[in-house]
């Protein structure tokens, strides 16, 4: 089958697949009299296995090592399993990350009028050169002594 063919069978891009031929992840595809290149089943099979580690978030380095794991017979299944669980603590990180950016923007959020005044202690935050990642410690000071917002007339 052609390229497209392959990317249609296997949910894996032309473009990706030629990126994955390049970095050795694919073996290069045999060519036929015409030029274009021509997959067969095991090669779809190849990137399927490819895309599905992907969606798992493994990174390209990864699914090279998973990928030889796959290929060798003799392997323990230890060493797989070990890969798994160090990518679930590295998700489970990541996790952590994005939920601290939530809430220091659910913090920031909650601590902007949004309204037509320019003062916006989200602008304020972002120009800070060390700026925290989390809620932002203690009731909102909008630049005023005491903390106190501004009064509206």
């Amino acid at each position: 089958m052609n390229i497209g063919d392959a990317a249609k069978a296997s949910g894996v891009s032309a473009k990706m697949i030629r990126y994955y031929e390049e970095i050795g992840l694919v073996p290069k595809a045999a060519r036929r009299g015409s030029g274009y290149r021509d997959y067969g089943e095991a090669d779809v099979h190849r990137l399927r296995f490819i895309r599905r580690a992907r969606d798992l978030g493994f990174a390209v380095e990864e699914i090279g090592e998973l990928l030889a794991l796959w290929s060798d017979r003799t392997r323990a299944s230890s060493a797989v399993k070990a890969m798994a669980l160090s990518h679930v603590e590295d998700l489970r990180r990541k996790r952590d990350e994005i939920d601290g950016m939530i809430a220091t923007l659910e913090g920031l959020a909650a601590c902007c009028h949004g309204d037509d005044r320019p003062d916006c202690p989200i602008l304020e935050e972002l120009a800070t050169e060390t700026a925290p990642v989390g809620p932002p410690p203690g009731p909102p000071r909008f630049g005023r002594p005491g903390g106190r917002a501004p009064q509206r007339s």
